[in-house]
């Protein structure tokens, strides 16, 4: 380590030990000298390149003699060498300008289900607005059972109501989204091909046996694909209790036709 602070820094170092102590040490000690630190062991020599490889999505440079800033590879560098600008304004005026709904922005309510839209007539800011469906205690119980999430949140009303985030017995994170999917999902085939996945899954307010939950699905961003007749279609997806209260939020990603919608 002192050396490390004695050569005023380079691009990269390696650092050879199987222990993780070690390896803790020596990476506090002289990270702050280099642009990367490669940490080779047991596992990873075999596969490994040297240390002398860029990543391209790491950073790959460091101070003093590397040059006193960074040497980047693959769509890091671009991003590092753009300019940024933060735009301030209105949900609506930013909506516009980015061309990604925003949160307090205007939802087209009217209309076909977006579901049933393909990508030439689908546009940011189409939404669906679910009615209110209650959550029983026996579907809570259900769940359970069937999934084997026994925890006891979900199953023991005592030891849930001294948990300090608990009004009592509470509904599963997962049976709430399966059942949203349900309350949003538009069951005939038609332009939306297949769901790709959920991003940035936040649980915000418990909801309790007896209570109801809704879910509004909004067409946040589209990105068609050059290759391929469909592209990926990003939803805000938001429940909301029978108080209004936000019960979770995430982002559901679908792939969808380009042409075809009704």
């Amino acid at each position: 380590m002192r050396l490390a602070a004695l050569g005023s820094g380079s691009l990269v170092a390696t650092v050879c030990t199987n222990d993780p102590a070690t390896a803790r040490e020596l990476l506090a000690g002289i990270a702050g000298h280099h642009g990367r630190v490669l940490v080779l062991n047991r596992e990873d020599a075999r596969s490994s390149t040297g240390h002398g490889s860029p990543v391209p999505h790491l950073v790959h440079g460091g101070p003093g003699r590397a040059g006193g800033g960074e040497e980047l590879g693959g769509m890091r560098s671009v991003f590092h060498h753009m300019q940024r600008t933060a735009i301030q304004g209105s949900p609506n005026m930013l909506t516009a300008v980015t061309g990604v709904w925003h949160t307090g922005a205007d939802r087209n309510l009217n209309g076909a289900h977006p579901f049933r839209k393909s990508l030439a007539e689908l546009r940011i800011g189409d939404a669906f607005a679910s009615p209110l469906r209650e959550v029983t205690l026996a579907d809570i119980t259900a769940f359970a059972n069937t999934t084997g999430d026994t925890f006891y949140a979900h199953t023991n009303a005592e030891a849930a109501a001294a948990n300090p985030f608990f009004p009592g017995i509470v509904a599963h994170g997962y049976l709430l989204l399966s059942w949203a999917a349900g309350l949003f999902v538009e069951p005939a085939p038609g332009p939306v091909l297949a769901n790709y996945g959920l991003e940035n899954l936040r649980f915000i307010t418990p909801l309790a046996a007896g209570d109801s939950f809704r879910v509004t699905l909004t067409a946040k961003r589209i990105t068609p694909r050059e290759t391929d007749e469909y592209g990926e279609v990003c939803w805000d997806a938001i429940l909301h209790n029978q108080h209004d209260e936000i019960v979770a939020t995430y982002d559901v990603l679908t792939l969808v036709a380009k042409t075809g919608g009704e």
